[in-house]
């Protein structure tokens, strides 16, 4: 590796190993590096309380490869982790989060106990778990759905926070106190969870505190938007995310030149805004 700027690319709950991002990054002239940080020997096998210490060192090769400027793009799930790590570890440049969340979540899948409860907090740092939000077992998706058939778990993001509402304040993402720059790409119409609120809260603190932001949002694109270069994303019998082929595709290129300008450091409006 020899490039100015480095890349840490982190999939969301999928646990994939992002192959086909990271050559587009190198396509234009960029480090890029993409680890499995969950389901791998020694890891937990979901996302619950990953040592946020564990792209420490990914971040460390980069640095090493001559990377002078370190960016993370992250996609939900790893889109979380990156806006905390923005936050807790110097020298990280700039955040582009694909479907955010503007709060820390409960665990997805089993802790190294093997067990998926009680809920336990996604993340820890140094030792202890973040402050998080539970998730509400009551609920269940309506109209109720065919056995098997892939399900919209939106609502359950809404009624946790319902649910959990004491809990809230405490799992919010401190993104005031991030010195990165912060690109926010959320569609509408995302059936996962809420991302286009949680990207305008996100951008909120971030305007309260007088420090930039970009939020590039489209009212038709679901919780996989797709950047210029990349296939569809294959469908899920699991899950229903949102969107169309043609909407993530269009908000991924709508965001691709935001996007390389953050990892550059090139932003092309310092005061930030939508």
């Amino acid at each position: 590796m020899d490039a100015e700027v480095g890349v840490l690319v982190l999939s969301g709950s999928s646990g994939r190993v992002e192959e086909e991002r990271c050559r587009l990054l190198a396509r234009e002239g960029m480090a890029a590096l993409s680890i499995r940080w969950f389901g791998s020997s020694g890891q937990p096998p979901g996302v619950c309380e990953v040592p946020l210490e564990t792209f420490e060192s990914a971040i460390e090769v980069l640095r090493a490869g001559g990377a002078r400027r370190i960016g993370i793009l992250g996609t939900s799930k790893g889109a979380e982790a990156a806006l905390h790590l923005s936050v807790l570890l110097p020298g990280v440049d700039a955040v582009v989060a694909l479907s955010p969340t503007s709060l820390t979540w409960a665990n997805v899948g089993p802790g190294q106990d093997g067990h998926s409860r009680p809920y336990r907090s996604s993340w820890t740092w140094r030792g202890e778990p973040l402050p998080f939000v539970p998730h509400d077992d009551s609920w269940s998706p309506a109209p109720a759905r065919p056995e098997g058939a892939p399900v919209a778990i939106l609502g359950w993001y809404e009624q946790n926070r319902r649910t959990f509402a004491d809990r809230v304040d405490a799992a919010r993402i401190p993104v005031e106190r991030s010195g990165a720059e912060l690109v926010l790409v959320a569609g509408g119409d995302d059936a996962m969870w809420p991302s286009l609120p949680y990207a305008e809260e996100l951008a909120a603190r971030r305007r309260a505190a007088g420090l930039p932001v970009r939020v590039i949002s489209s009212p038709d694109a679901g919780h996989r938007p797709r950047l210029p270069g990349e296939g569809p994303a294959p469908a899920s019998a699991q899950f229903l995310y949102g969107g169309s082929t043609a909407a993530d595709a269009a908000l991924g290129a709508a965001a691709w030149p935001h996007i390389l300008d953050a990892l550059r450091g090139r932003t092309r409006d310092p005061a930030g805004g939508p």
